[in-house]
């Protein structure tokens, strides 16, 4: 009996652990000795080091003595969550440097454990260069429940990431609806001149010829301009768009749209473009739309609506926030409103569409222990995406958010700095967002005429990964649409150039690149 006991209380011992515990009762997980996370604290024990690499964006705001390696979120991962991340570097990111980065420490074979960027470029680069997880699987085991049914609502954010059926990068979620334009308008500008808000393209020229020939600030000059527009990245952009324009003729440019026969064609080389870009290039001729917009990236193009020099601008739902609220600090008297796109012929109205997705997540093959990441995100996503515990006001008080008279509050006059966006210091830039959850997003104003309009959004329907031809030919054929439209639109050049440059579009590949994208979409379906 005594051996027997003996032997039973050895075989205890030798199992401690089996089950996931450790003989201290901290939880082990599971497959991972040298890892373990404290289920009744809810964070590792001891903390654990998640290494990474960041970019710094112009407009970053951090509190006194704080930066994106030390800041009040980094304190909160390993306080909470007993996760230190640390940056192996960051670097201002201006003119593309964080991606140009990237791909030297790609080729040096240095990266860290998680990069997460939102260059779709160098996102496919780091995919196809074999160095990161299949993460399909490791989504599948370690996130959570919140966030599998986030990533559900639109299955499309996985396949630009998908290679031979592996997942290869985690899509980074957005809200609906996250940049599709409306039009912001002077709405002071339109009483002063006694004008009704557009609601066809022949209203709106109206409207932005007295914006630019009126003098609607009042000071004496010619210096206004009816419309602002990037042209920079070309007629589809997040800020600044113009992809309305030409939705009002019936396409939507620099995307791949499904036709009437099922099959997708490439929205700029269709036959209402012609019709657009004559428009435009009329507009630009008059002085309605700056000719410097050729050169202006969506920042630039937005400053002059909220300088006060331009009376519309298209864009997302978020600029009544930034950078327009920029405009009424500076000039208290100043009025603005989002207006539905007005229509074209036959009452069209198409503009561009989103998919909600933001970026990438990839995990580098050599991480050891992956899961960590999935704990910090989880947390994020179950707590911050839906507004619950700790977060249900926002990522940290007196930083986003603070209680004034008994109650909290959001409002930038009452925040520090005017409110400082902790979300731009986590790890996927805007900590982390259910799509459908846009609703609560949404001022109420702009929420309607937002909604009202989803009909016209037109998402790019090709969602896949760089086809064959496209990885040999696509720069080109970018670059070719781009100084083409340029051509036309700020040069001597006439709309009927643009006969010439859909030949040279097929001529350069995009014959292949057609059938390519089609193969794609038949097989995705």
């Amino acid at each position: 009996m005594h051996l027997r006991w003996y032997a039973m209380l050895l075989a205890v011992i030798l199992c401690a652990g089996c089950d996931g515990t450790r003989p201290d009762g901290t939880a082990a997980l599971k497959n991972n000795s040298d890892v373990y996370y404290d289920d009744e604290l809810g964070k590792f024990v001891p903390p654990v080091v998640l290494e990474t690499v960041g970019a710094v964006t112009p407009n970053a705001v951090f509190a006194n003595g704080e930066t994106l390696e030390n800041n009040v979120h980094t304190r909160w991962a390993e306080e909470r969550l007993g996760i230190r991340i640390r940056y192996k570097w960051t670097i201002q990111d201006t003119n593309g440097s964080y991606g140009n980065k990237l791909r030297i420490e790609l080729a040096k074979g240095t990266l860290p454990d998680i990069v997460t960027t939102r260059e779709a470029e160098v996102v496919q680069e780091l995919i196809d260069s074999g160095q990161f997880a299949e993460v399909g699987g490791l989504f599948d085991r370690y996130a959570s429940p919140t966030w599998k049914a986030a990533m559900r609502e639109d299955p499309a954010a996985w396949d630009s990431l998908t290679r031979a059926g592996g997942k290869y990068a985690i899509p980074i979620l957005d809200y609906e609806y996250n940049s599709d334009p409306v039009l912001w308008i002077r709405s002071d500008w339109l009483d002063k001149l006694h004008l009704d808000k557009p609601r066809t393209m022949e209203e709106l020229e109206r409207v932005i010829t007295a914006f630019t020939e009126q003098d609607p600030d009042g000071n004496g000059l010619k210096d206004t301009y009816g419309l602002t527009i990037s042209f920079a990245h070309g007629a589809n952009t997040w800020m600044a768009d113009s992809s309305w324009i030409f939705g009002s003729f019936g396409v939507v440019p620099k995307q791949w749209n499904r036709t009437n026969n099922g099959l997708l064609a490439y929205g700029s080389i269709q036959p209402g473009v012609k019709d657009a870009l004559r428009l435009l290039k009329s507009w630009i001729a008059k002085g309605y739309v700056p000719a410097e917009s050729q050169w202006y990236d969506e920042t630039k193009a937005a400053q002059l609506f909220v300088s006060g020099k331009a009376g519309i601008v298209a864009g997302p739902y978020w600029m009544n926030g930034w950078p327009l609220s920029e405009l009424t600090k500076a000039n208290p008297n100043a009025k603005y409103e989002a207006i539905q796109i007005p229509s074209g012929a036959s009452d069209i109205v198409l503009r561009r569409g989103t998919l909600p997705v933001n970026g990438a997540i990839l995990i580098n093959k050599k991480m050891k222990h992956p899961e960590i990441f999935f704990k910090y995100q989880n947390y994020l996503f179950d707590y911050y995406a839906t507004s619950k515990g700790e977060f249900q006001y926002g990522l940290a008080e007196g930083y986003d958010w603070i209680v004034k008279d008994g109650k909290p509050t959001i409002a930038p006059e009452d925040l520090p700095q005017g409110g400082i966006r902790v979300a731009s210091y986590t790890l996927t830039f805007d900590g982390a967002r259910i799509p459908s959850q846009v609703v609560k997003e949404l001022p109420g104003g702009v929420a309607q005429v937002l909604l009202s309009q989803r009909d016209a959004s037109r998402k790019d329907e090709f969602t896949g990964p760089p086809t064959r031809t496209m990885k040999t030919n696509w720069e080109l054929i970018q670059k070719l649409e781009q100084k083409s439209f340029e051509a036309i639109l700020f040069g001597d050049s006439s709309a009927d150039e643009f006969d010439a440059f859909v030949k040279l579009w097929f001529e350069y590949g995009g014959d292949l690149i057609t059938n390519e994208v089609n193969d794609w979409y038949r097989f995705s379906k």
